[in-house]
């Protein structure tokens, strides 16, 4: 009987979760814990699917495309030879590319409308090496942002920004500039704004709040207007190869770089987004396993029923010398089955959604005439979704322990049947 518990359990198992078909309300309880499973197993994978998706969108689709990964700041002089500087952090293993960059608050002005924006100067070439703001380049080119001899006034806006001003590809726009700092002359605070005329060669529609905040110039006009020589520069921006250590790599380059400088990364500025969406996912998992094991419960009162329909069997069982062991694992056996079931259809179900989840909203946004996600707001106007195969196991995985934990109780009791007690009933 030792040898063969194992293998009689399972048998004795399969028979009484088909014995119990006739019973209708059992079988009812039975089917609304594998479809309680099922549902939370689906679910949680579906979100879990769309916390990545976002993720991976904003981390490095999107955001991080035009954000800066690494920023060394000059903290007092400019930074000279930025072109030799430059190639020896390409240098480091962590380090993609880089490209200087001078920031400056400025206002646009065409006609009687003004509009603030942040203006970066930036070397057109090395600029595309380190952000993707050509990809999102929707009228014009990046290309003839590049100063030459003849037009060194030029500039990129957003769309957001072009909307504001009512201009488009080829207008001229007033750009002013507040006058370098660093004078002792205390008039220099109440001085008039640098003002120069720009011709807009390029609009760029990006998303969120970028294109109504962002503008580029040439390098060698920011430099002009900052009074720098040619081969200085106020930052120097890095593309690195893991945005998930960029505080790490940060430290790591600025201790090797000898200037004086700021060490920013996009942590500091657009690390919010991503704290929420670890939120997000975190509050969602507890959430969804919390109704998984709700539904998992469900079993406990199913093998309840089965053991108090049972306990004549039992009686037998044990008067034939069926240990306690294998009577237990038989309904054992009887409760995983809900649970086996309920997580492989989930997840079957919750990897099909996960990877048709973009269309199906889609389809579902056409039918209804609503938009759920707005580019202008969330950088995206679609809902991502990438499934990872552990969450897929992770998932299943936890919807099988909380279901053999809901069968443990109920096979316990069904041990605790007196054989003559109950034989002596019948």
């Amino acid at each position: 009987m030792n040898a063969m518990f194992k293998p009689l359990s399972i048998f004795l198992g399969w028979r009484y979760v088909r014995s119990r078909h006739g019973n209708g309300f059992s079988a009812f309880i039975s089917a609304s814990s594998t479809i309680g499973i099922a549902l939370g197993v689906t679910v949680l994978i579906v979100v879990l699917s769309a916390m990545n998706g976002f993720e991976r969108e904003l981390a490095h689709k999107k955001l991080l495309s035009i954000v800066p990964h690494v920023e060394l700041v000059s903290v007092n002089e400019p930074i000279k030879g930025w072109e030799k500087r430059i190639d020896k952090l390409q240098t480091e293993s962590s380090v993609i590319a880089a490209a200087p960059v001078i920031k400056m608050t400025g206002m646009l002005q065409h006609g009687l409308k003004l509009k603030a924006v942040e203006v970066r100067g930036v070397d057109v070439s090395l600029e595309k090496q380190v952000s993707s703001i050509d990809d999102y380049i929707i009228a014009g080119e990046w290309q003839t942002l590049k100063a030459s001899k003849l037009n060194e006034n030029t500039i990129v806006i957003g769309s957001g920004v072009a909307a504001k001003l009512s201009v488009a590809l080829g207008d001229k726009i007033q750009l002013l500039l507040p006058p370098p700092t660093g004078s002792n002359d205390v008039k220099q605070v109440f001085s008039a704004p640098i003002t120069r005329q720009v011709e807009v060669v390029g609009i760029f529609k990006f998303g969120g709040t970028v294109d109504e905040t962002l503008a580029y110039i040439p390098l060698s006009l920011a430099s002009n207007v900052m009074g720098y020589d040619k081969d200085e520069t106020q930052s120097i921006r890095l593309k690195i190869t893991d945005v998930f250590s960029a505080p790490k790599i940060a430290r790591q380059v600025a201790y090797n770089f000898d200037h004086y400088v700021y060490i920013n990364n996009w942590t500091r500025t657009q690390g919010h987004l991503f704290n929420d969406i670890q939120l997000v996912r975190m509050v969602m998992f507890i959430v969804l396993v919390l109704v998984i094991g709700v539904a998992s419960f469900n079993i406990v009162s199913t093998l309840i029923m089965a053991v108090n329909e049972k306990q004549g069997d039992i009686a037998i069982l044990k008067t034939m010398g069926a240990s306690s062991s294998t009577i237990m694992f038989a309904f054992i056996a009887q409760g995983l089955v809900n649970g086996v079931l309920g997580s492989l259809l989930g997840a079957l179900c919750g990897v099909y959604l996960a990877l048709n989840l973009t269309n199906i909203i889609s389809v579902l946004e056409q039918l209804m005439g609503i938009t759920f996600l707005s580019g202008d707001v969330y950088f995206i106007n679609y809902l991502p979704s990438v499934l990872q195969p552990n969450d897929v196991y992770i998932t299943v995985i936890t919807a099988l322990m909380m279901s053999l934990l809901a069968t443990l109780y109920p096979a316990w009791r069904a041990t605790k049947i007196e054989p003559a007690q109950v034989l002596g009933q019948l």
